[in-house]
Parts: structure tokens; sequence; C-alpha cells
């Protein structure tokens, strides 16, 4: 008999909104090869945080120690890494996580942790679904379900994108694959926690925001250098945001197109990940070959670690 892969759970910044939901991924998870560790964390509660800082530091410092082979998924996003980030001690968790092979798994405001680490040991962790808002709703998506214990379990995965491209360019394109949420890839800016990516592949999504934050977030990355230095710019899914009468036809596809003019290298949209249901498992430091067409695009993964 296989025995389930242990899961630590992370709650590095906002806590629970419902039990009910952090009880019901729990207990997907558990139907499905993995049991939870360490569930007492969700019971946490500081301010709007999942635990003190000092909790939640030591959290991220236990990544690793468990028995291998062991996954690090974090509980939800919302708010709080950004306050932990001078005090995380990265070469101990990546020296940990790489002694136990264990993958590091979340999105969100996540995105600080995995940046700041990429930036600070070259670690390689997963944008991929959280315990709430991925395994917590009565109905698990099965192609996120499909891609996350695919990926995690092989050195190298091929994704196809049947996505219709505006400007796919041509050729094909190897590099470092880095990104996530796009708001909090811009708190980063200037700070030691971005990391410096040449010839990468940069992968963006976000939620709540609406074209024009979305558009002068992605002209601070343009006039910061960061997007000139990338070999293609990967969108996934910006959702959850209203437009006014005052927009006047402004939408999202006219800040990409907006932003396609501006930049030498391919703006592919149409990846499944982010605030969605529908997402993907991306390795945020690992490798990728890109191969883009008018009707979609195709990604090779590998340089990650596997359960």
């Amino acid at each position: 008999m296989t025995h389930p892969i242990d899961v630590r759970l992370i709650a590095a910044s906002g806590y629970p909104h419902d039990m009910t939901v952090a009880e019901r991924g729990c207990a997907w998870l558990a139907g499905h090869g993995y049991r939870v560790a360490n569930p007492d964390i969700l019971a946490r509660r500081h301010l709007r945080f999942g635990g003190t800082d000092a909790e939640r530091l030591a959290d991220l410092h236990a990544i690793g120690t468990g028995a291998a082979p062991e996954l690090t998924l974090a509980v939800r996003g919302g708010y709080g890494l950004a306050r932990l980030l001078g005090q995380i001690d990265f070469a101990r968790i990546a020296d940990q996580a790489r002694a136990s092979g264990t993958p590091i798994v979340g999105h969100s405001d996540f995105t600080a942790f995995q940046l700041a680490y990429l930036a600070a040991t070259g670690g390689v962790t997963f944008a991929g679904p959280m315990l709430l808002a991925d395994f917590g709703p009565e109905l698990v998506d099965p192609y996120m379900w499909q891609h996350f214990d695919a990926i995690l379990r092989q050195p190298a995965y091929r994704i196809e994108v049947p996505a219709p491209q505006a400007a796919p360019g041509t050729g094909t394109i190897e590099g470092t694959l880095w990104g996530g949420n796009l708001a909090m890839l811009c708190s980063l800016l200037g700070t030691p926690y971005l990391p410096t990516v040449d010839g990468g592949i940069l992968f963006l999504e976000d939620i709540n925001e609406p074209p024009y934050r979305v558009e002068r977030m992605l002209l601070q990355l343009l006039q910061a250098g960061v997007l000139d230095r990338q070999q293609a710019i990967v969108l996934g899914d910006f959702s959850n945001y209203r437009t006014t009468d005052y927009d006047n036809g402004y939408d999202m596809d006219a800040v990409f197109d907006y932003l396609r003019a501006r930049l030498r290298v391919p703006v592919l949209t149409g990846l499944p990940f982010g605030h969605c249901p529908r997402k993907l498992t991306l390795p945020v430091g690992g490798q990728a070959r890109l191969e883009a067409s008018a009707e979609g695009f195709t990604l090779a993964l590998s340089g990650y670690p596997t359960l």
C-alpha cells in the first residue's frame, strides 16, 4: 500500500475565512494521497494574519524538516509576507528543502516569498494551487489537479495551451521561467527580494485590478527595465475587475495591445494561471522552452524538485 505524502501547510499571510472550506480542503487532499501534517495552524489568528509574525516565520523556517517525501502548500494569499521578508533565513530553508526534496507551492501573496527565495538562493518553487481556493471548493477543478499532481511527479513536463494569439512571434525561446502575481512583483522593485533574471520567460497574473491599474504596473516594470530583459511575457488570468462607462472601450485587451507595441519581445495571452479554478502549476526559477503559434503555445518545463 502506498503511504500518503505529508503536506506541511504554510499560513504566512491571511487566515482561513471559513474553517469549513479549510477542513474540506484537508479532507480532499487526504482522499487523494496527501495527508496534512499540521492542520492546527489553520485555527491561528492574529489581526488579519494567520498567526503572529514569529509563528508565521517559524512555519517558513520549518520547510523541509519533515520526513521525505513532503509537500509544502500555502494555505491562502491575502497580505502578510512583506512583513517577514527581512527576517527569513532563505539559505536555511533552501538547504532543508534541497536535502529533503520538498516542493513548495503557492501563489498570490506567496509570490513575495517565491521571488525572494529565488533571488537569495536560486531555489525553485511552484506557482500553483493553495489549500483554501483550490482544494477547499465543493468541486475541485480537474484540470488543476491533473497538472498539479503530474508535474510534482515528473522531472520534465510539457504543457499545450490552445489560445489564439495576436502576435505569437517566431521560433523557440528557452530560458528561466519566473513571475507570479503582478502587484507583488511590482512591490519588490528596488528591493533585494526581486531576482535579476536576464533572458527569462516572465509570467504574470492578478485579480481585482482594473485595466488602468494593470497597465500602470506593467509600465512600472517596463520603465524599471525588467520587461526588456526578458525573451517573452506570458500573461495569465486577470479576473474579477470591472470597467465603467468612463473607460470608453479601454479594456484589458487594449492594455495588452499597448504593451505589445512597446516591447520587442512576444507578449502571449491565455496562460491558465492565476486567481482562477483552472490553473497550471509552474516552476518559478525552473527552465522552460516556449514555442508559440497563432493557435496557442507550448511550454516544456524542467529543472524543478519532484516528490
